[in-house]
């Protein structure tokens, strides 16, 4: 068995529900490329914490100072969102004792995607450039869809390496 969490911001948590409802055999919308007999996933935790103070009390950490906030939401340019992420997986995987650790921001830019494992990082973006300020909804929406897919595809490859 494999254990899993995520500390999700622009992902909303649709992250970790779609780990698990994978793990439980009905996938949601992402087309995983693994066996589910081969690679058994547990998801221990899936947090959203969009917030300064969320990253404070339940990853317990000092964050980044933030470029900008909104209502507590932090906003970071899009190389400390990367930072934010790689710390945000690294906080979750070790609290949970997870084996894979995942992170999620973004302000503004494409965001911050960390997926890490004992042996292995990854950390990259989103495709999709939005600024959390000021850009539309449906810019929004396409960074999170872009940043979910990449996400669950850097889990597969970490996964692939692991079996």
């Amino acid at each position: 068995m494999i254990r899993i969490a995520t500390a999700e911001c622009f992902t909303h948590g649709k992250i970790a529900r779609e780990i698990h409802a994978f793990s439980q055999g009905y996938p949601l919308s992402y087309k995983w490329n693994i066996n589910p007999k081969i690679y058994r996933l547990s998801l221990v935790a899936g947090v959203f914490i969009p917030t300064i103070f969320g990253i404070k009390k339940i990853l317990g950490f000092e964050p980044l100072p933030p470029t900008d906030l909104v209502d507590d939401i932090k906003v970071y340019d899009e190389a400390a969102d990367k930072k934010m992420a790689k710390k945000m997986a690294e906080a979750i995987k070790e609290i949970t004792s997870a084996d894979i650790g995942i992170g999620t921001t973004a302000g503004i830019g494409r965001g911050g995607i960390a997926v890490i494992s004992d042996k292995r990082e990854i950390l990259s973006s989103s495709d999709v450039y939005a600024d959390l300020r000021s850009s539309p909804a449906s810019e929004i929406i396409k960074r999170q869809e872009s940043g979910i897919k990449k996400t669950l595809k850097f889990l597969e490859d970490i996964l692939t390496n692991m079996i």
